[in-house]
């Protein structure tokens, strides 16, 4: 067997002859043969699906319910630097020891007769719950990596069920069909059991689901919603599973969407935690989450790779006195054309940079598209890295950087030390 995390991961993304298989059978086989379903991984499990949101809600979710001292453990993905990032425990990454003793595990159970094969999600998947059942935990969270009905983590029955935004993405295994995409993230729900809805633009079909199911129904903009209050401020207003109103006021605003961070206040009111205000007012003041919006100096780094998130980052990008750039580099999977065309009205420069693997898309075909749409391409670069290195030859101390795309545009970024501007602005 592998003898340490990076070879484990090497390991698994061999296992299994193609990178995403859509199916329960072969996942619920082996957490059976692991004794995963027999019992509750915590006295409260909360599953998020969605095209967008689902990380800045789940990150709410932790925050609050950590500063009020649950235990928690959370399951996301992907990673932006280290894989340790999709597991957390009680608020830290899961160590390398932990997550080699659980992938052990995991191997012993498939390997048993007859032997089951496993892509890289599903077993990482199985690590999660392996260590979320073998850690004390009053609360646990688990992102839906792909869909929803057939993705690896609908193998556990949550206590509640949370639908964020459904929009275009993946349409390789989820097809255009919005009310067919929101039936299968709907497969998350459970009968009888909560379905918190995010947005108020979601399909149908996600209702008519949590209904067929009689599933209580808190949807945002009927059961709960927020209100601005004050300069800066929010209020929230939101139901107990009874019918019960709740309100908190003189709610600090998030660095993240007010949508999530009301569905995540009313998560927690369902999951029976006994808020705070000045404990949340706190957590939702101090919440964070890399790659979304997130500023470093001149730099904003947003993970955004669909249209949805495009819009949504360009309606939050600051006007800034000189230039704003975009250094962009996206998989060739992705809805490059739509995303462009949302950041177009608000981008001056584009640098394009290529992203390594097969489904890599390169800087030049970036280049053509934003070309195409009458932007002005000033670099093509080989890596995010290389992008990087030639904007800081560039700015100005008026300019501002949009680094986006993708979640691997910004973990190369993460990793480096991003330049500054070097020098004023000449006239």
């Amino acid at each position: 067997m592998p003898n340490d995390l990076a070879a484990w991961l090497a390991y698994l993304e061999r296992l299994h002859p193609v990178g995403i298989d859509m199916g329960l059978e072969r996942v619920r086989e082996v957490a059976m043969r692991l004794g995963l379903l027999e019992s509750s991984l915590a006295p409260k499990v909360i599953t998020v699906a969605g095209t967008n949101g689902k990380g800045s809600t789940l990150a709410i979710i932790a925050a609050v319910a950590s500063a009020h001292g649950q235990r928690v453990g959370a399951y996301t993905s992907p990673h932006l630097v280290r894989y340790n990032e999709r597991i957390t425990l009680h608020g830290e990454p899961a160590s390398d020891d932990v997550l080699v003793a659980g992938f052990e595990a995991i191997e012993h159970a498939r390997l048993k007769a007859p032997e089951v094969s496993l892509t890289y999600f599903e077993a990482g998947t199985l690590c999660a719950l392996w260590c979320f059942a073998n850690a004390e935990l009053d609360l646990v969270l688990l992102e839906v990596g792909l869909g929803g009905r057939l993705d690896a983590v609908n193998i556990v029955d949550a206590d509640i069920g949370v639908v964020t935004t459904i929009a275009l993405d993946h349409a390789n295994f989820l097809g255009t069909d919005l009310e067919q995409i929101g039936r299968e993230k709907a497969g998350i729900l459970r009968p009888r059991h909560p379905a918190v809805l995010g947005s108020e633009t979601l399909p149908d079909s996600v209702q008519e689901t949590a209904k067929a199911l009689n599933a209580p129904l808190f949807a945002l903009g009927q059961a709960f919603r927020h209100v601005p209050q004050g300069e800066g401020g929010w209020e929230w207003h939101g139901s107990r599973e009874d019918g019960q109103a709740v309100s908190w006021t003189e709610l600090p605003v998030p660095g993240l969407p007010l949508d999530n961070a009301a569905t995540a206040l009313q998560t927690l009111t369902l999951a029976g935690l006994s808020l705070d205000a000045a404990t949340t007012r706190d957590a939702l003041a101090s919440v964070t989450l890399p790659g979304r919006m997130q500023w470093l100096g001149q730099w904003c780094l947003d993970v955004g790779h669909n249209p949805h998130a495009a819009a949504y980052v360009a309606s939050r990008l600051p006007s800034p006195q000189g230039r704003l750039w975009c250094l962009v580099g996206m998989l060739d999977d992705k809805d490059a054309d739509t995303v462009i065309a949302h950041l177009m009205p608000r981008v001056t420069d584009w640098v394009c940079v290529s992203l390594a693997g097969s489904r890599g898309r390169s800087a030049t075909s970036l280049k053509a598209v934003i070309e195409h749409q009458s932007g002005c391409v000033r670099y093509c670069g080989d890596t995010p890295e290389e992008g990087a290195k030639w904007l800081g030859r560039e700015l100005t101390t008026r300019d501002i950087v949009l680094a986006t795309g993708s979640f691997f545009t910004v973990g190369a970024l993460l990793n480096i030390t991003l330049p500054q501007a070097p020098h004023e602005a000449t006239a």
